[in-house]
């Protein structure tokens, strides 16, 4: 069967070299180099070429990820445009710089022409990074009002912010609107946690009964992601 498959590839490559004009040296390659010829001659050749960059460049960035900062800040030399400030402030983000980050977010805040929602909700996860819970919350109420803010990671943690900084009333409402049944285990832990550390016992206690209960229903693949949310939930349940 092996044997077949390594044919049958080679078969492949020599008909897509014949049919796209390849230089004669490919055929060769494959013939003489089987499977790792054929496997050269598919990523080189084959592979759609805005893929293949894409993939190097992602693979350039997790091995060398200042140099994706250090070309993008070129190109802002260059030409300052927000799509470039965008991406500037996205290779920050990803390398955990967040004051750098929230620099060039803040800077396509500038351009009054384009939606600004991105560059808040980006704001937003930076700031809490940092545990500035002020600028969480400043630039949460800048776009309170957007659909793409409710039920969302940023509106999480608006409400955690507005905890840390003792507006109980007003984190409980945003906590209360990721409650939702069968998802958003790890933000519903921390709802019920604020419910026990305001002296809520009982409806903390309600809701950590929930999502053990719900996590008995869970498929394998969801129980190994929130493993560590469902041990805590249990631990929470014996201290009760």
């Amino acid at each position: 069967m092996y044997y077949y498959l390594i044919v049958a590839l080679q078969v492949f490559c020599i008909y897509h070299a014949y049919k796209n004009h390849k230089p004669y040296y490919w055929y060769f390659i494959i013939l003489f180099i089987p499977m790792l010829g054929s496997l050269i001659y598919l990523i080189t050749q084959v592979y759609n070429k805005n893929d293949a960059d894409k993939i190097q460049s992602e693979l350039t960035s997790v091995i060398n990820p200042t140099k994706k900062i250090k070309d993008l800040d070129k190109k802002i030399e260059f030409s300052d445009t927000y799509t470039n400030r965008i991406e500037l402030a996205d290779a920050y983000a990803a390398n955990n710089d967040m004051p750098k980050a929230i620099i060039n977010y803040k800077e396509t805040l500038k351009d009054t022409a384009q939606n600004s929602l991105y560059a808040h909700q980006q704001l937003i996860l930076c700031y809490f990074q940092l545990k500035d819970y002020r600028g969480v919350i400043e630039h949460s109420e800048l776009i309170i009002d957007k659909s793409e803010f409710k039920n969302s990671k940023q509106q999480f943690c608006y409400g955690l912010a507005l905890k840390e900084l003792g507006q109980l009333e007003k984190a409980e409402k945003q906590l209360k609107q990721i409650d939702r049944p069968y998802s958003n285990y790890s933000e519903r832990l921390e709802l019920a946690k604020f419910y026990l550390e305001n002296n809520r016992i009982s409806k903390g206690k309600e809701l950590l009964n929930e999502i053990s209960t719900e996590s008995q229903h869970m498929t394998k693949p969801n129980r190994r992601i929130y493993r560590t949310t469902i041990v805590e939930v249990e631990r929470l349940l014996k201290s009760l």
